[in-house]
């Protein structure tokens, strides 16, 4: 063979390496909802799931999904797959996407892996009743919050299909961020469930601390048929049959007796009573006696009383019964015929069976059948695979990108909303401070336009500088006039503007005087007013 065939047949050679290599690497099944479902999904005909799906983007994002899209429904809808999927052959990785984008109170947002349809069901009659072979994913409901994976594994002696719910499974994520769900079986019996690519649960398939029930079930079960015999005495103390009560035991002697060595207190008040009709009551005045009865008024505690030790009867106070001792009950002894708690014997349990791997049932669709209170669940991303790697890059290349968007926006909310609460507390003392010092007395002339001005304020906060700056422009004001001695201004503090006195020739012959009782009755109306008004609030002082 010459040189250019040999090169020939290797190269023939490597692209049939890489052709395999590739397709060893393709999903088994892979769903993106890139386009509409309608024609490819089957939403079940029964009366029950009444919830309608759409095809729908996930909020933020131009990536489309499978949306439940009203809330308190029951919702069914089946994918058949083109050829059934093993899960005895090696690695089986399970992996989906799910957004919880009005949050999950109460609700699934699972898959099912279905059999073949020669197990007895129909897609256009899907319901929880179908018989699947794997059920994963989120639910939380009250005290419920579980990632779910159920195995239904047959029992080979009975041919009954048997739930094993794995036991303490991570729980759901209460953010409302995409998150991605995996599964994956190994062929030594090890199952791993990852959440967003970390793993939060590691198990046996046949190990009866991780599955409930064991898919083992135990060698020996309790004899239905065994009874307890009726002389089993199972009570391991019984009373005394030789013990006497005692002739000094006195069953009937009370618990309490009056202390005798009481003595009244000096001064208690034996004629007052403990409480008073209230002297400060009336009568009201739309009180009809002939409707409402006669009028009496409400009682009150007597204040006499709290003056003195006690008002009232005096009675000796109750102290413990030193001869009491109860109802006298023979001493506890060793039963002598005391036999131990009774159980019925073991058999051997009909239904054992050895097993060195799951009998897996195959997977021939992929079924979501669920019954939920919240509506914006959003499915997508729905992957089968063979191996590990590919479950990764598509996580990388389809969930992480939009989850890290999702996180860097809900940061940015987070933050906003923090900013937003340490503004309303730092107006919050802006205002106390502002009422405090329109409170103060030599502003007493302006009270009342400057609690006016706060009010105004707090009803639009943005303004707070501004409100801030006017009251600083009175207090200078109010303060200079008072240090040289000048009449105090009357400025208008709604509304800062240069006002330039016009005086017309005619006011030039206006004596001193004059413009001095006119601006001294301007003041005493102004100091009427302030103490008029009240101090107005928008909110409640605390």
């Amino acid at each position: 063979m010459g040189g250019r065939q040999i090169r020939a047949v290797l190269a023939f050679v490597a692209i049939c390496c890489v052709s395999f290599q590739i397709r060893a690497s393709d999903p088994i099944f892979y769903e993106s909802f890139d386009e509409s479902f309608e024609g490819r999904w089957i939403a079940s005909e029964k009366d029950d799931y009444k919830g309608l799906w759409e095809h729908s983007k996930s909020e933020g994002h131009d990536d489309y999904g499978l949306l439940v899209s009203e809330p308190a429904r029951k919702y069914a809808i089946v994918k058949e797959l083109g050829e059934a999927v093993s899960l005895k052959d090696g690695t089986i990785v399970l992996q989906y996407e799910v957004r919880l984008q009005n949050g999950l109170e109460c609700g699934g947002a699972y898959l099912k892996y279905l059999r073949p349809l020669d197990a007895g069901w129909k897609p256009t009659e899907f319901d929880n009743n179908a018989p699947y072979s794997i059920m994963f994913g989120p639910d939380k409901c009250g005290s419920t919050n579980k990632v779910h994976f159920i195995l239904q594994h047959k029992n080979p002696i009975t041919g009954k299909y048997v739930e094993h719910h794995l036991k303490y499974p991570p729980s759901v994520p209460s953010d409302k961020l995409s998150h991605v769900y995996t599964a994956i079986l190994k062929p030594d019996n090890e199952v791993r469930i990852l959440i967003d690519g970390e793993e939060k649960k590691k198990a046996n398939f046949l190990s009866a601390e991780d599955f409930e029930p064991p898919l083992i079930p135990a060698e020996t079960i309790p004899d239905p048929n065994d009874k307890k015999p009726e002389d089993w005495d199972e009570r391991e103390k019984i009373p005394d049959p030789d013990a006497v009560k005692p002739d000094d035991w006195d069953e009937d002697a009370p618990m309490e007796i009056e202390d005798e060595e009481a003595v009244k207190p000096d001064g208690w008040l034996d004629d007052e009573p403990e409480e008073i009709d209230d002297p400060d009551a009336s009568k009201p005045e739309d009180w009809d006696d002939e409707e409402d009865g006669e009028w009496e008024a409400p009682k009150i505690d007597n204040p006499k009383c709290a003056i003195g030790p006690g008002c009232g009867e005096w009675k000796r106070p109750m102290k413990r019964n030193p001869a009491y001792k109860g109802k006298w009950h023979a001493p506890l002894i060793d039963n002598p015929a005391f036999k131990g708690i009774w159980k019925p014997q073991q058999i051997p349990n009909p239904e054992y069976f050895e097993l060195d791997r799951p009998d897996f049932e195959p997977i021939a669709a992929i079924g979501i059948e669920i019954w939920t209170m919240q509506n914006g669940i959003l499915f997508d991303n729905i992957l089968i695979s063979s191996d590990e790697k590919v479950a990764v890059s598509y996580r990388d290349t389809t969930w992480k990108l939009k989850f890290e968007v999702e996180k860097e926006k809900q940061k940015a909310e987070e933050a906003a909303s923090s900013l937003s609460d340490g503004l309303s507390g730092l107006q919050k003392a802006v205002f106390d401070t502002l009422y405090k010092i329109g409170g103060l007395p030599f502003l007493s002339a302006y009270k009342a336009q400057i609690y006016d001005l706060i009010g105004k304020g707090e009803k639009q906060p943005n303004l707070t500088i501004g409100i801030l700056v006017s009251i600083v422009v009175v207090f200078l004001t109010v303060f200079f006039k008072i240090l040289f001695r000048g009449k105090k201004p009357a400025v208008n503090v709604t509304e800062t503007k240069n006002e330039v006195a016009a005086e017309t020739s005619d006011n030039q012959g206006s004596s001193a005087e004059k413009e001095d009782e006119k601006e001294d009755e301007k003041e005493d109306e102004n100091e009427a007013a302030a103490a008029a008004a009240p101090r107005r609030r928008l909110r409640r002082d605390t």
